[in-house]
């Protein structure tokens, strides 16, 4: 039988063909992403619209937080199973986590549908965005099911190693997502009913690209009706590692919920339009790397199960050297040119000048993130899943989520802070403590990769760096 590629092909070879078609695929995924609000941002009301568009964000990040729970928790697993050759094994969880993602899916589409008003009124909405936040949201939630299928199932492709595959899966949904949303928006006067309509097509013919592979002889794992039973004792470990992940998305709503409040409460309806941006800038930072964490997953969960440390040990060397290069050169770039940036998504002078102060704040700690996501994710493609979940909660909910509550509180009325905050000080209520709510991001960011690299230092001299 032939040697798996994952065991036995050049690392840097191995890793650039993996990472070019998730960093590809993530950098598409961003496009589209932006492709939303750059349309939105400049329709009537467009100020109003995108600070609808921040409100709803929390309900979209739930949806890919499930998703992670029952579908991205198994692609390790897989991986790793494939590694002791259990084909068996490996088919269980892809099909018990195909199911499980039909399952919930039905069930998030329902709850949304009946509950969404007051869901957006605790995420942030007020009368001048509940409106447009109930459109866009409603016809989103028609299309969870195709979300869950599309970013689940593509995650037990590329764990296989056909990262070209997986790149497709997203770059066929983005593309037809960037010309529904000029037909809708702009040709049609949809607004953001056409955003959303939009992106649930675009998730529908990625989800149908995704199950044909899944279904074909060209994947080494298929989806098999054997394996559809929803079995505890399959679903649990897949949980268990997906927890970690889930947890990463599902924080990252309450981290939208937060920043949306508080600066609701100290800056009003424009300084959550900003957050909006910046959480779409900051998508250039994250995405890329989450890509090149994607492509060393497969190489780091099938050689641990196959026993082959040293190269596991080569595999998280080369991820991290990237990971932190990356993050450090976008986050400077950023820094450097803050306009031109939020200028991709408005026109609006004052919100510009929102935005170009703020980026810098928000950025400056992200120089350290790659670090902290490479070892967190690492520790997930090795199968440890308390560890992982750990510092998944760590960076958001443990650091960023109180410190949003607490810096502005603690520092706001502090002289440095109003001199931080004096070039935007006519544009926000609050101008000190508006200041201190971006700037607990980077201190978050800072702190949470300290702490990450010093954890997984430990695990590595005890756990990888004397195994043959």
């Amino acid at each position: 039988m032939e040697e798996n590629k994952l065991a036995v092909k050049p690392l840097g070879l191995l890793m650039l063909e993996l990472s070019i078609p998730a960093i590809i695929a993530q950098l598409v995924s961003i496009i589209y992403n932006m492709v939303d609000r750059i349309f939105i941002g400049r329709i009537e009301n467009g100020t109003s619209a995108m600070a609808a568009l921040s409100v709803s964000l929390p309900v979209i990040t739930l949806i890919t937080a499930v998703t992670r729970l029952l579908g991205i928790g198994g692609a390790p697993l897989c991986a790793i199973k494939m590694g002791q050759k259990n084909q068996k094994g490996a088919e269980e969880i892809l099909g018990t986590s195909f199911s499980a993602l039909i399952a919930a899916g039905v069930i998030m589409t329902a709850a949304i549908l009946l509950f969404h008003e007051p869901l957006l009124l605790l995420f942030g909405a007020d009368e001048s965005t509940l409106g447009m936040a109930a459109e866009y949201i409603t016809l989103y939630a028609l299309g969870t099911v195709f979300v869950m299928i599309a970013l689940g199932m593509n995650s037990y492709i590329t764990t296989q190693g056909f990262a070209g595959i997986g790149m497709c899966t997203v770059l066929i949904g983005a593309v037809l997502n960037i010309f529904l949303d000029a037909l809708f928006i702009n040709v049609f006067h949809m607004g953001v009913k056409g955003a959303a309509i939009a992106t649930v097509i675009g998730q529908g013919v990625s989800a149908v690209w995704a199950l044909q592979f899944l279904f074909s002889d060209k994947s080494i794992l298929k989806i098999r009706r054997k394996y559809l039973k929803i079995r505890l004792k399959v679903l649990l470990p897949i949980m268990a590692l997906g927890v970690s992940p889930f947890t990463m998305s599902a924080t990252e709503g309450l981290v939208q919920i937060s920043f949306n409040n508080q600066l609701l409460k100290y800056g009003g309806t424009m300084a959550v339009s900003t957050i909006a941006v910046l959480f779409s800038l900051w998508q250039f930072v994250t995405l890329p790397v989450q890509g090149i964490c994607q492509g060393a997953q497969p190489i780091l969960s099938y050689n641990y199960g196959a026993g082959n440390f040293r190269r596991v040990r080569n595999s998280f060397k080369l991820s991290v050297v990237l990971c932190l290069s990356y993050t450090v050169v976008m986050s400077v770039i950023f820094m450097a040119v803050p306009r031109g940036f939020s200028q991709i998504f408005t026109e609006d002078e004052q919100l510009l000048r929102l935005c170009a102060w703020a980026l810098p704040l928000y950025v400056i700690g992200g120089t350290t993130f790659g670090a902290q996501i490479c070892c967190q994710q690492s520790f997930m493609a090795l199968g440890q899943a308390k560890i992982s979940l750990i510092l998944a909660c760590l960076r958001k909910i443990i650091l960023l989520v109180p410190l949003i509550y607490i810096m502005p509180a603690a520092f706001g009325g502090l002289e440095s802070a109003a001199r931080l905050a004096a070039p935007v000080a006519d544009l926000v209520r609050q101008p000190g403590p508006v200041a201190t709510i971006f700037l607990a991001e980077s201190v978050s960011d800072v702190l949470a990769a300290l702490c990450t690299s010093l954890v997984f230092a430990g695990f590595y001299r005890k756990r990888l760096a004397d195994r043959p």
